[in-house]
């Protein structure tokens, strides 16, 4: 294995470079980029990079299809951080391309849902078709299969391109959500500020079948923070669930909540307990926290041996 490489969704100039820059490690790690999500989570399986950064939420669109459906299936692999990157699109033409000039855009398909608006009103009746990403979409207006590209200003220079508008958004407040993924290993300590991400599979479909899966967090008072069903590909109606929990794997709420699930679920994929990138510590209901499973445990063990209460 590579220890010193780290792959990222390509090309050159994209926002998931940009967000991998922003991880002090960067610096001292060769920084390769690959074609798609799933070229980018092979190079990990196979050995040929030690991590890969990957987008996996976006404030407007939600989850990265991709990257979900990748941590779900094949060979296992960990979240070990996060990074969050606000995102503002700049419109990049070749030299001397006017507005007027633009009939065609293009730009990674999450770009999308974030300019609609700004396209219905500066390029009603421009044709968009999606790339693989936004750099990607650069090249090709370099190479003249597009009129424009919807990328970070950053990556003009790199493609020969100028930015004919910046700052694009239709909601301020945008951000993608990165996760830096490597093989299984042991989880970092705890930080007190921290997510866990897993994907459970329904047994079977009934009545409420779901939300049994959900109670085993609720009573325990673990707040989840993201969850989405995926298509297992096994037919009609057969979904997994993939979630980010707030805590700790080591938070006793969190790993009884993953041993609730792993009894009645047929699978239960862990994906890693990670520093959340916000570093905002969780609200620990009462009766959830540590402390109280130990007194709770060690009552328990003196009802079992004859003590009794104390």
């Amino acid at each position: 294995m590579s220890a010193t490489r780290y792959t990222y969704l390509g090309p050159e100039g994209t926002f998931t470079e940009a967000a991998l820059r922003t991880l002090p490690e960067a610096a001292t790690r060769e920084l390769v980029p690959s074609v798609s999500v799933p070229a980018a989570l092979d190079a990990v399986r196979n050995g040929e990079a030690a991590a890969a950064l990957v987008p996996i939420e976006n404030s407007v669109e939600g989850g990265v299809t991709a990257t979900l459906d990748e941590l779900a299936t094949g060979r296992p692999l960990m979240i070990y951080r996060e990074v969050l990157l606000p995102i503002a699109f700049a419109l990049l033409v070749r030299p001397g391309t006017a507005l007027a000039d633009v009939k065609t855009v293009s730009g990674h398909p999450v770009a999308q849902p974030q300019v609609r608006r700004w396209l219905a009103e500066h390029l009603p009746t421009a044709h968009w078709e999606s790339a693989a990403s936004n750099a990607d979409a650069a090249r090709l207006v370099q190479e003249g299969r597009f009129d424009g590209a919807f990328a970070g200003e950053f990556a003009a220079p790199l493609y020969g391109l100028e930015p004919l508008a910046t700052d694009i958004h239709d909601a301020s407040s945008a951000t993608t959500r990165f996760v830096l993924v490597g093989r299984p290993g042991r989880t970092a300590a705890p930080t007190g500020a921290d997510k866990t991400s897993a994907v459970f599979w329904l047994a079977d479909d009934h009545p409420g079948a779901l939300l049994e899966l959900l109670q085993e967090w609720a009573v325990r008072g673990v707040n989840l923070m993201r969850i989405e069903s995926r298509p297992t590909g096994e037919g009609l109606g057969q979904y997994c669930f993939s979630v980010d929990a707030e805590g700790h794997i080591t938070d006793r709420r969190v790993s009884e909540a993953l041993m609730g699930l792993h009894r009645i679920c047929p699978q239960v994929r862990f994906l890693g307990s990670y520093p959340r990138a916000d570093e905002v510590a969780p609200q620990v209901r009462p009766g959830t926290s540590d402390e109280e499973f130990s007194r709770a445990a060690d009552w328990l063990s003196r009802c079992l041996d004859g003590r009794g209460e104390q």
